[in-house]
């Protein structure tokens, strides 16, 4: 058995800066290490690839439903917006978990992958338009957070003076400071009104499917699984297209080739899966009993977390094995098992087509400050630069 010591923390503006570095001191302690998520709430952490994958398919020991484990924090804590208890797919196993999964990959399966690819390629050159002419950008806050937001209010027919809010509702709940109670809570405040809204007057949208959905949701139920639907789809992508972006502009391998067409967004978007997935550490699980799980002992309800970006790079190929990775899924960053994220092929759809559209109109962009100096969002679970500044010829517009 593994001897304890003191807990990493993964929040604060140390671990953002360097998360890698951070990964390789707890892989030195094993498969599974003590964490800190926030002051005062630990966790443990699977930083190995295998072990990552025997939690991801273990129903039996492990449960998904953190409810006794929440019931020794203080309701105000700030990293119950992420790991609290909803009634949704993520916090559920068996028959409840399959009843709240089916109506999510129901719904999903409305989305049609030429209109949506037709929607981002249009959205994308709006969005490009407003600052071609200037020669410089942020291309976090005008494009990579922008694109998800004009494409998921347009698919759950969210009314345009709310999105600012739930743009801050998603963003604010993942860095699980003292705000993130606050902001999950005005998230589900604009998806309660929109499922209110819906219920009386329903619509050709995904919220108004839900509704109607054979699970046979109650609003609560139904707001609760479109907020999940949202906050899984939204963030992860807007971090999936800026991190893409960064890895375009700053990468030695890439820079250079990327923009002249070397590689492609699938490749550069494949690289980012595998070493800065935008949900970084996720998927928590809490054992059923005392147990022993690889070599360490595991208490009762107590969270154990995957990082999939400490995972991923224990397993990642070498740089010259590009066929073997390109095109594949062996990375982690959906997950995997039965809460394998169930909206990963939109969102591939969503950051290909954003990171195409954008270098293919701005082919000569460049990194407006050296990409050491860029800053990266604190919080345990995600891997998101606060600003992309660029450089480019403006365009005529």
């Amino acid at each position: 058995m593994t001897t304890e010591t003191a807990p990493l923390a993964l929040y604060g503006p140390a671990f953002a800066a360097d998360p890698h570095g951070h990964y390789a001191r707890l892989r030195a302690q094993g498969p599974l290490a003590r964490v800190a998520l926030s002051p005062g709430v630990e966790a443990t952490l699977v930083v190995d690839y295998q072990t990552a994958l025997d939690l991801l398919r273990d129903e039996h020991r492990f449960t998904r439903d953190p409810r006794r484990w929440q019931s020794t924090l203080p309701a105000d804590s700030p990293i119950l917006p992420m790991l609290g208890y909803r009634p949704t797919a993520l916090f559920s196993d068996g028959e409840v978990h399959t009843r709240y999964r089916r109506a999510i990959n129901d719904t999903l399966a409305f989305i049609q992958p030429h209109v949506l690819q037709s929607q981002v390629t249009e959205v994308a050159r709006q969005l490009v338009a407003r600052f071609a002419a200037t020669g410089t950008a942020d291309l976090i806050h005008g494009y990579a957070r922008q694109l998800p937001l004009h494409v998921f209010n347009t698919w759950f027919g969210v009314p345009p003076e709310d999105s600012e809010r739930l743009v801050a509702g998603m963003a604010g709940m993942l860095e699980s400071r003292e705000q993130a109670a606050a902001a999950y809570a005005d998230l589900v405040a604009v998806v309660t009104d929109l499922v209110a809204d819906r219920r009386a007057a329903p619509r050709r949208d995904l919220t108004s499917y839900f509704l109607r959905h054979r699970a046979d949701l109650d609003n609560d139920e139904t707001v609760r699984q479109i907020t999940l639907t949202m906050s899984a789809g939204h963030e992860p992508t807007t971090n999936l297209i800026g991190n893409a972006l960064f890895h375009l502009l700053s990468s030695p391998q890439a820079a250079g080739s990327v923009l002249g067409g070397a590689t492609t967004a699938r490749e550069a978007i494949d690289d980012v899966l595998w070493s800065d997935p935008p949900l970084s550490s996720f998927s928590a699980h809490y054992p059923r009993h005392d147990l022993e799980f690889h070599g360490h002992l595991l208490r009762a309800d107590e969270p154990v977390l995957v990082s999939y970006a400490a995972a991923n790079a224990e397993a990642a190929p070498g740089a010259g094995e590009r066929d073997v990775r390109s095109g594949q899924s062996a990375h982690l960053a959906w997950g995997a098992g039965p809460h394998r994220c169930p909206a990963r092929q939109p969102a591939l759809l969503i950051a290909m087509t954003a990171v195409e559209q954008l270098t293919g109109q701005l082919c000569d962009m460049e990194l407006a400050v050296p990409g050491d100096e860029l800053i990266w969002r604190p919080g345990p679970f995600h891997r998101a630069l606060t600003h992309l500044p660029v450089r480019f010829t403006p365009l005529a517009v």
